[in-house]
């Protein structure tokens, strides 16, 4: 359940986009009319109405997410604000400019802001984020954890570059696609990686605890 609410604004986004991208009249007519007073201009075009509908709809569902995390005392773990943040920036500033250009680069912006808060805080503040994120799921060595760390950094900065990469090199409605299905199977992918990395330093339950053996 916490995944797919994880994934709510992402299929809603793709949802919305793919419907108004195939009725393109509509898309204008609705967004002039319900967006108007806050474009540019406070006309629509039918080029640009998908993606602005599509990021409007994004844009509300993280808010409400946000919103009811905070109302019923659950935590909002650290992605999540900063998707908040970056959805209200520049979600706000493609609708005004009613350029899709800007809101292609939030992907890139957030893994961009994750990766740079994993590296500040192990290089910086000597924290393993993810350790604290994650520490009292699993217990890692020391070493296991600073290699995971550094491999999210990187894995994080090429994501960001290959999003800049598919969103200037290909049609909106590719981009729209491979925001959903495929940073979402590199994503899935990469973390299947790093179970299968991690499986030789986690015990099956009920046994006892076996020192890790080192790299040679």
């Amino acid at each position: 359940m916490k995944l797919f609410l994880d994934f709510l604004p992402l299929i809603l986004f793709f949802g919305t986009f793919q419907y108004a991208d195939k009725n393109r009249e509509w898309a204008a007519a609705v967004a002039t009319s319900y967006l108007g007073f806050m474009v540019s201009g406070g006309v629509v075009g039918q080029e640009e109405a998908p993606i602005l509908i599509g990021t409007v709809v994004m844009s509300v569902v993280t808010l409400v997410q946000v919103a009811l995390l905070k109302l019923t005392g659950r935590p909002v773990h650290l992605m999540l604000w900063i998707t908040l943040a970056l959805v209200i920036v520049l979600g706000g500033a493609t609708v005004y400019f009613h350029n899709p250009v800007i809101i292609k680069w939030k992907p890139s912006i957030a893994y961009w802001a994750l990766g740079l808060s994993f590296w500040a805080s192990r290089v910086v503040f000597r924290r393993d984020l993810l350790q604290e994120m994650l520490g009292a799921e699993m217990q890692l060595p020391a070493h296991v954890w600073q290699r995971l760390n550094f491999a999210w950094i990187a894995f994080l900065g090429l994501m960001g570059l290959l999003n800049l990469y598919v969103a200037y090199s290909f049609s909106t409605s590719t981009w729209a696609s491979f925001k959903v299905f495929g940073a979402t199977g590199l994503m899935i992918a990469f973390s299947i990686g790093q179970v299968l990395y991690l499986s030789r330093y986690l015990k099956p339950e009920g046994e006892e605890p076996k020192p890790p053996k080192l790299p040679s």
